[in-house]
């Protein structure tokens, strides 16, 4: 039994997991405090209507059709946070996936309102318009030596900017925001075989949210049951060995960042294409949903499966906040505790390496003391 449980503490899955939870549940603990030193009267309210979400709701009806909202919402969360996971595990740091977001978006949204293409023509548009925003940084790293994070935070901003200038074409007279997908261009919205009965006939669920998690574990089989993964993952590791090898070190760079880009144009179709939400040509701020990838991917150790359930967490998180007493709280009370876990989450690696050594000396200890009552 003491045999089976050390080899849990050592298992690298287990260990993300002990650490991805201390990293939540300190956020929670900074924001209780927060919300105390705000207004203490409704603070344990507050806390507890942002861990329920939709069970806020008494009645099992509503409660499904705003689990509904939640989960519309996590998928290109998820995808957001396997792109950047994707690169990461090849050397490379995605931090652009925000803007490979953006410019699925405009493809999918333009095709979708200005060209009245069926759904599967918008998503396939989404994948190639953001493959090939990060296919831009991915031949920059290869040929030039450009660091991926600056090229793509330059990117990021060209691509919301121009994607504002293209929807500005299929945007409301009276208002910011692209034409309502539903009324202009039903067949864009993407199928919902179903899926929307389960949750209390919400419009907005579609295959989106299966699709996803489906996506999640071709990722991991990608990076973990197959030749091609293991030449990105040894061309991240070392290029220079990867080219000795006969690897195309240069070429398995281009693709792993359209692939990572391609990733996050399939998010922003999948949310989208739900119709849930419209395009605002007007913003100057590149969306969250990119950046809160990187927090999900690291929350869920860097590993696909675990992606899955941290991406739901934080969109829970998130998504609870409205259910906060406005009276007592600001809106933003949320999206603050949201942050708090965003920024624990690069401690994941730090709480692993704390637990390892705490591990390592304990087993020290424990052979010293095996020693001397030997010699004894």
């Amino acid at each position: 039994m003491e045999k089976k449980k050390h080899s849990l503490l050592r298992n690298n899955g287990f260990l993300s997991l002990v650490a991805a939870v201390i990293c939540i549940l300190l956020g929670l603990l900074v924001g209780y405090i927060a919300l105390l030193i705000i207004n203490p009267a409704g603070a344990w309210q507050a806390i507890t209507a942002i861990v329920k979400n939709f069970l806020y709701y008494p009645s099992p009806k509503a409660a499904i059709l705003y689990l509904g909202n939640t989960l519309v919402k996590a998928a290109p969360l998820l995808l957001c946070s396997l792109s950047v996971l994707f690169a990461y595990k090849v050397g490379l740091f995605n931090i652009g996936a925000a803007g490979q977001y953006v410019a699925g978006a405009g493809a999918c949204l333009y095709c979708a309102l200005g060209l009245k293409l069926p759904w599967f023509v918008c998503l396939l548009a989404a994948v190639v318009a953001a493959a090939l925003l990060g296919g831009i940084s991915g031949f920059l790293k290869a040929y030039c030596n450009v660091n991926e994070v600056i090229s793509c935070i330059m990117l990021n901003w060209i691509g919301l900017y121009a994607v504002n200038m293209l929807l500005t074409n299929v945007k409301e007279v009276a208002s910011p925001y692209t034409l309502p997908l539903g009324l202009n261009n039903p067949s864009a919205i993407m199928p919902k075989l179903g899926l929307d009965k389960l949750f209390s006939n919400n419009q907005y669920v579609t295959i989106a949210i299966p699709l996803s998690a489906v996506v999640a574990v071709f990722i991991w089989v990608l990076l973990q049951k197959t030749k091609f993964g293991y030449e990105l993952k040894a061309t991240g590791m070392n290029k220079q060995a990867a080219k000795y090898c006969g690897m195309k070190e240069k070429r398995n760079i281009i693709l792993t960042m359209m692939i990572a880009g391609a990733l996050a144009g399939i998010g922003a179709a999948f949310f989208y294409l739900s119709g849930m939400e419209q395009w605002m040509c007007t913003q100057t701020s590149v969306p969250a949903m990119g950046f809160n990838g990187i927090a999900a991917a690291f929350l869920g150790g860097l590993n696909p499966i675990g992606s899955i359930f941290s991406s739901y967490f934080i969109q829970h998180i998130t998504n609870g906040g409205a259910y906060v007493d406005k009276t007592l709280y600001c809106a933003q009370i949320s999206d603050f505790i949201s942050a708090v876990i965003i920024y624990l989450c690069g401690f994941v690696f730090f709480f692993k390496l704390c637990i390892n050594r705490f591990l390592d000396k304990r087993d020290e200890r424990r052979m010293r003391r095996d020693q001397k009552g030997g010699e004894a």
